[in-house]
């Protein structure tokens, strides 16, 4: 059996962890001088409850290279001969930095070890991440083998999309994804922006007017954007108001045609420092422009992934 190992940003919950037996390396979280690390030394409830009373803006830093190192040991104490650790965008944290110094680490202790281990840089954030990690594990319990998964990740990951929209102006300011003049314009407007993910960082793409018009612009989107075939369940993500998130899921019920899963998760600590309180985000599949794969069935995992290798290789020649 293949093991997956990620890092905490990848928000999934609980119960999704426990079920296909992910290994988390949690990022460690500076608030007010003192160091938690994230989901296990302070809960995503607790910071949310807190983090307008705090006398310093929390900073995260990204999990040391020995928590990875754990992650890969314990895997091969498990039985595993094989891992993947997908990590969040390379462009926002030092956690795919991390991973591979310890892969380095690991051969270096173990000469000559059979064990394959594959990180990768996911170009995602939270439950981005999070439906890559989701996605994996999936087709491996289907019996997809190895190789092909690391190849299939490879392939979709920019497709996986992303869009986070934020109610706390303030930590954008901070970010400099904001001015102080926009945000104060925002506020008084009642402007809620809208961000993706561009070239592996975030970026502003639409700003919109009151919760009500996001979530008619994320239903807009999604039925324009979603690629069907792969999409068989969504995330909708939130940092403080779970009504918010349920809200969103409503309307996708009601004013789309997906059938699939709709899973609501709770942005972690270490991503709620960067988007603040309110915030919400949503995650599937992008349809990508062009693609070769039209008449491939969902089903025939096999088949797909033999001929996406092959597409590769003729772009490759």
């Amino acid at each position: 059996m293949i093991k997956i190992i990620a890092d905490s940003t990848c928000d999934l919950s609980p119960e999704i962890i426990e079920k296909f037996n992910i290994g988390v390396a949690p990022l460690t979280i500076n608030i007010d001088e003192k160091l938690y690390r994230d989901k296990i030394d302070i809960s995503a409830d607790k910071f949310y409850r807190i983090i307008e009373e705090l006398d310093k803006e929390p900073t995260t830093s990204m999990p040391n290279p020995s928590e990875f190192l754990k992650l890969y040991n314990n895997a091969v104490d498990e039985g595993h001969t094989e891992i993947i650790c997908i990590c969040m965008s390379s462009a926002t944290s030092g956690s795919y930095q991390s991973a591979e110094l310890a892969k380095t680490y690991f051969y270096e202790e173990n000469e000559g070890s059979d064990i394959r281990i594959t990180v990768i840089d996911s170009k995602c954030m939270s439950h981005g991440s999070g439906w890559l990690i989701m996605k994996t594990a999936i087709y491996r319990d289907k019996g997809i083998e190895y190789d092909k998964l690391v190849k299939w990740i490879e392939h979709f990951k920019k497709q996986v999309k992303h869009y986070l929209t934020v109610d706390d102006l303030d930590h954008l300011i901070k970010s400099g994804r904001l001015t102080n003049a926009s945000a104060f314009i925002g506020k008084i407007l009642r402007i809620k922006p809208i961000m993706t993910m561009k070239k592996g960082k975030g970026s502003i793409v639409a700003k919109e007017r009151g919760r009500k018009r996001v979530l008619s612009y994320l239903i807009n989107e999604f039925n324009k954007r979603v690629d069907e075939r792969y999409t068989n369940f969504i995330i909708i993500g939130y940092t403080s108001d779970i009504k918010y998130a349920e809200n969103l899921k409503e309307r996708m019920i009601r004013d789309t045609d997906f059938k699939g899963d709709i899973y609501i998760m709770q942005m972690g600590v270490a991503v709620g420092t960067h988007v603040g309180l309110g915030a919400v985000s949503l995650f599937f599949l992008e349809k990508r422009s062009g693609q070769a794969f039209d008449n491939l069935l969902v089903n025939s995992m096999y088949e797909f992934v033999d001929k996406t290798n092959d597409f590769i290789d003729k772009i490759k020649k």
